[in-house]
């Protein structure tokens, strides 16, 4: 009979994992089209990404307002929003709370930051999403983590709306919120300059070719070729950054 009613406990138990498994929204990969939503903010009605027109934007998600992490991220965010304005982009951040609790926590972040001396408002939206409809369209709700809350997600999505980049952290790991701008920036050198990004690579650094950049008869054409590319091992051509040493 303890035989039996253990195997059933364990049924019971696969048959439930399985079930929070398959709920899951998929989460939307590299080269697809995001997701669209409608959701209510902090700033009023959002229709996403429409609503952010043909700039760049990044899609935070967060497990709970007020928590201690969350709190530390949106702060970091709040004093870099300018920052992100100059590169084009647009900020929004989600959780499964509802908008009360964003207006709340909003304000108490605004109060630390004027405390600290950044008399900063904070601009970008939150968005609720208490009944996990948005978040499951994006895969932010993982079954091994806690179900009804967000993992930290970051969606860096480009201005024609395809998702250019997917990052996930761990519930108790803060996101490094220069490293999310570090990618924006990497991903508009590589858009405009038709660029691969090498590894470590920082703005202003040395970025590399995706074929050869020249031929036998160009350089022969052109010496100073030589002088604005360079080849390391067997393969990887690089373009040296022209404005290094201008300065």
């Amino acid at each position: 009979m303890n035989h039996m009613m253990k195997k059933t406990s364990l049924l019971v138990a696969a048959l439930f994992i399985c079930l929070v498994a398959w709920s899951q929204g998929e989460i939307p990969l590299l080269g697809t089209e995001a997701p669209s939503f409608k959701g209510v903010t902090t700033n009023g009605d959002l229709d996403f990404p429409e609503d952010f027109g043909d700039h760049w934007k990044i899609l935070l998600s967060h497990p709970k307002d007020f928590t201690q992490v969350c709190t530390s991220e949106i702060l970091v965010l709040a004093r870099m929003q300018e920052e992100f304005k100059d590169l084009g982009v647009k900020l929004a951040v989600i959780s499964t709370d509802d908008l009360r609790s964003h207006f709340e926590w909003k304000r108490l972040m605004e109060d630390i930051l004027l405390e600290n001396g950044n008399p900063v408002k904070i601009e970008f939206p939150f968005i609720e999403d208490n009944t996990g409809r948005i978040s499951n369209k994006y895969g932010m709700l993982h079954a091994w983590e806690i179900p009804t809350r967000d993992v930290r997600g970051v969606f860096i999505i480009s201005p024609d709306n395809i998702i250019q980049s997917v990052n996930f952290y761990p519930l108790n790991i803060g996101r490094n919120m220069e490293e999310i701008k570090r990618v924006v920036m990497a991903l508009q050198t590589s858009k405009e300059e038709q660029v691969y990004i090498p590894a470590n690579w920082e703005p202003g650094d040395d970025v590399m070719m995706r074929h050869v950049p020249y031929s036998e008869q160009e350089m022969a054409e052109n010496p100073d070729l030589k002088d604005k590319y360079y080849k390391v091992g067997v393969n990887m051509w690089f373009k040296k950054n022209e404005t290094a040493g201008s300065e």
